[in-house]
């Protein structure tokens, strides 16, 4: 009978992303499949992985087109990497590569994979656009006609509806309602207020240019196409100028709390982290960032009354009952700022004992956690949020403020579309 090597721990042992930007901007005409090989190819340079065989490498994106079904296999062969790397993609929306961060490691951990890449993009950019379902049929119609004359007529066929272009939208299709709407219903049901959202954002940006200036993003965020910082950062914001700015999403009621400032901007970039075990720290001469320890994902019904975003409230304490852990038993916290009103609201939940008695089953309230450990180098309000990037960016930065460190813990926390979330817990070695 086969055998198979005991559970082996996972390390994050490098990491590397290129600068973020606003969609529409500095990477207009920046096809997608160059944003992630941006991020790759600095990977391989800064680690020297030219020419090695990787066991696999997972890339995931949410705006992808369907005529780029092999695009992970593609990029990886535009790289240095040994062409027999294998590769695959995946999609769990704004969760992707942190997924496929948990992916690897679980792989890793099974005695499957030595060494391994996660990886994410998007853009909306270079966002696919679609014609109706009946362009598509009169189209296959078209090719199949047995000759020219069949041709001609089913041409006559097409009429000015069927080139109406399928624009993507940024909305629920259950709700009809866009993941902004979803989180006005949320702020207003947690009573999170309009300041408070603004302090916050205004944090994630102080933070972010505090990590820049400090040199923290040296070894992390790379040149790609003349620019070295994330775009969306902005170094002399205040609260007086947050709080001029216009509610976004609820613009009618006189009650909208979200702006454009507090809620993550549509953006394009990419991220990816190297992976290894024992051996494979070994065999490529590498040194440990931070072990990845456990994930959990979460689903809400949000559909009947759930707040769309707050799957990451269901999913955490899971993992901290798994590992023996309470919320507090934390240095670090890595909340994805899809907008801060729901940073909050999660926060908020996490500290009542009705929610979590009622909605998770436990005996009281989780707690609050140290808001001076909350996203201390900036999170997605500041740096943007490429949907699929925005994990393996987490995994990264808080990999980073592990490495040489002991004794230290950091929880990372995802929410996506579609009401679900991905959690996490790395630790130092």
């Amino acid at each position: 009978m086969a055998t198979t090597r005991s559970q082996q721990p996972a390390y994050i042992a490098g990491a590397a992303r290129i600068p973020f930007f606003k969609s529409g901007t500095n990477y207009r005409d920046v096809k997608t499949y160059e944003l992630m090989l941006g991020s790759l190819n600095h990977l391989v340079a800064q680690y020297k992985l030219q020419g090695k065989l990787l066991d696999e490498v997972a890339i995931g994106a949410v705006m992808n087109r369907s005529t780029e079904w092999p695009i992970a296999r593609e990029v990886i062969l535009s790289t240095q990497l040994n062409p027999c790397t294998p590769a695959y993609f995946s999609q769990r929306a704004c969760g992707t590569s942190l997924d496929n961060s948990a992916q690897i490691a679980l792989k890793i951990a099974a005695g499957q994979v030595d060494a391994g890449i996660a990886a994410g993009f998007d853009t909306n950019s270079d966002v696919p656009i679609l014609f109706p379902r009946s362009f598509t049929h009169k189209i296959l119609n078209l090719r199949d006609a047995p000759n020219a004359g069949a041709r001609i007529a089913k041409a006559l066929a097409f009429g000015f509806k069927d080139f109406k272009p399928d624009t993507p939208r940024n909305a629920e299709a259950r709700t009809g309602l866009s993941m902004g709407e979803h989180t006005e219903l949320m702020v207003k049901e947690w009573k999170i207020s309009r300041e408070d959202q603004d302090k916050l954002a205004l944090a994630s940006h102080l933070n972010l240019a505090k990590a820049y200036d400090e040199g923290f993003f040296k070894d992390l965020v790379f040149e790609f196409q003349g620019n070295t910082q994330d775009g969306i950062l902005r170094r002399d914001t205040t609260m007086e100028k947050l709080g001029k700015l216009k509610p976004a999403f609820d613009k009618k009621s006189g009650q909208g709390t979200l702006t454009a400032a507090n809620s993550s901007p549509l953006t394009d970039g990419s991220a990816a982290v190297l992976m290894c075990s024992d051996k494979g720290l070994k065999d490529l001469g590498l040194e440990p960032w931070a072990r990845f320890v456990d994930s959990q994902s979460a689903a809400v019904d949000f559909v009947h009354g759930e707040g769309l975003l707050m799957a990451p409230t269901v999913a955490v304490p899971k993992m901290l009952a798994r590992n023996g852990l309470t919320l507090q038993d934390f240095d670090f916290y890595e909340i994805h700022e899809a907008f801060t009103g729901q940073v909050l609201c999660t926060l908020k939940a996490w500290e009542s004992d009705e929610y979590c008695q009622k909605r998770l089953g436990l005996p009281k309230a989780l707690g609050s956690i140290d808001r001076s450990k909350l996203n201390i180098k900036g999170s997605s309000v500041a740096t943007g949020h490429p949907f699929a990037a925005t994990g393996a960016r987490i995994v990264g930065s808080l990999s980073k403020m592990l490495r040489g460190t002991k004794g230290k813990r950091g929880l990372i926390s995802v929410c996506t579309a579609g009401g679900m979330g991905v959690t996490a817990i790395l630790e130092s070695v």
